[in-house]
């Protein structure tokens, strides 16, 4: 099915001459207009992974038309893969290939594909356009809105990287068609993030719709990628390099990029991660007085809903999980910093729990 004008629905991110389109629809891909109108010139490198170039890259491609000189990267796939090496191989394709600083850069595929193209786009020839693409949950309703790309080091989660907005995210909801179970619920964990941290509505939306948005269910699947695109929007338009309002988007990050990094890239998907890490945060508000005890049943029902998990990894100790989390990009002064929840819908950021007492109460929080 083709995506026709009646059935596309769109946003702005609003960032004067950087704005940005994204756009909605079942179909998306094979709209002869969904690339064009975004692209700076002729050359167009497609960066995409083996996993969804077997399934889209055609498709994409064919949308594109004959007349434009259109080439790709074909990565391998996994969060193991978003590295400086893997970023060298697009840089590599485009030198290759001779394009230009007209070049535009496409990211076909999950957050880990849009990063690092968003990153190689940054720095070739000092900046060169580039489109998201995004085909998970995930990257559809988080990483590919905003501008920040990067790469992982094998000490911390994107600690090398740049602030780059894209020309247009596009999003083809026909993709999540083909996305694993434990995918959409690596998804669902970004979504719930937006209702915990700014949308009280759209919190008691997603508790009743839990089960349609895990069936696949896309009228449902359209609204809860858009309301998460609209607030993620209005927080970037607020603070695009993330000197304050923006950091509220990293609640359950701390601890969950901490899982990553410990755990090894790939071994905890990115969202598992980031549900196990939102129930911590807000258990520690609780410990603040902040939250109830039925605020937090209650953060605990709707991750466990998404089929996410609600435990910290056994074979982390509080040790484990401070060095990591000291290496936190939030951190200002050493001092960790956490998004915590001052209440349902209200996000804060917090940087006076005492270092004995978090090493307490990550000594106690519960393992599995």
């Amino acid at each position: 099915m083709t995506a026709t004008p009646s059935s596309i629905r769109s946003l702005t991110v609003d960032l004067g001459e950087r704005s940005y389109p994204i756009h909605v629809a079942p179909g998306l891909l094979d709209d002869p207009q969904c690339l064009r109108p975004y692209l700076a010139g002729r050359q167009v490198m497609v960066v995409t992974n083996e996993t969804v170039a077997p399934l889209y890259l055609e498709r994409l491609k064919g949308s594109l038309g004959g007349e434009l000189d259109v080439r790709e990267v074909i990565l391998p796939d996994g969060e193991h893969t978003k590295t400086l090496a893997s970023v060298e191989r697009i840089w590599d394709a485009l030198l290759a290939a001779g394009f230009n600083r007209r070049c535009t850069l496409v990211a076909l595929g999950g957050g880990v594909i849009g990063d690092m193209a968003g990153y190689a786009a940054a720095c070739y020839q000092r900046g060169v356009a580039f489109i998201q693409v995004p085909t998970t949950l995930l990257s559809q309703v988080d990483s590919s809105v905003g501008g920040k790309t990067g790469v992982n080091h094998p000490r911390g989660k994107n600690m090398i990287g740049a602030f780059w907005q894209p020309r247009a995210v596009l999003i083809d909801t026909q993709t999540l068609d083909t996305l694993p179970p434990r995918e959409l619920s690596a998804g669902l964990a970004e979504v719930i993030k937006y209702g915990l941290i700014r949308d009280p509505a759209f919190l008691g939306w997603l508790e009743a719709n839990m089960a349609g948005l895990r069936a696949c269910d896309g009228e449902l699947l359209s609204e809860a990628i858009l309301r998460s695109c609209a607030i993620k929007a209005e927080v970037v338009v607020s603070d695009e390099t993330e000197q304050g309002a923006r950091a509220m988007l990293n609640l359950g990050h701390t601890f969950g990029h901490a899982i990553e990094a410990h755990q090894g890239y790939g071994q905890w998907l990115h969202g598992e991660a980031v549900g196990a890490g939102m129930l911590m945060a807000a258990t520690l508000s609780q410990q603040l007085r902040w939250l109830s005890g039925d605020d937090v049943a209650r953060v605990a029902r709707v991750i466990e809903s998404a089929g996410l998990p609600l435990t910290a990894p056994a074979a982390m100790d509080a040790e484990a999980f401070l060095e990591r989390m000291r290496l936190d990009k939030k951190n200002l002064d050493d001092r960790i910093r956490l998004v915590l929840l001052r209440r349902l819908g209200e996000a804060c950021i917090h940087d006076e729990t005492p270092p004995a007492r978090l090493h307490d109460f990550l000594s106690e929080y519960p393992r599995a």
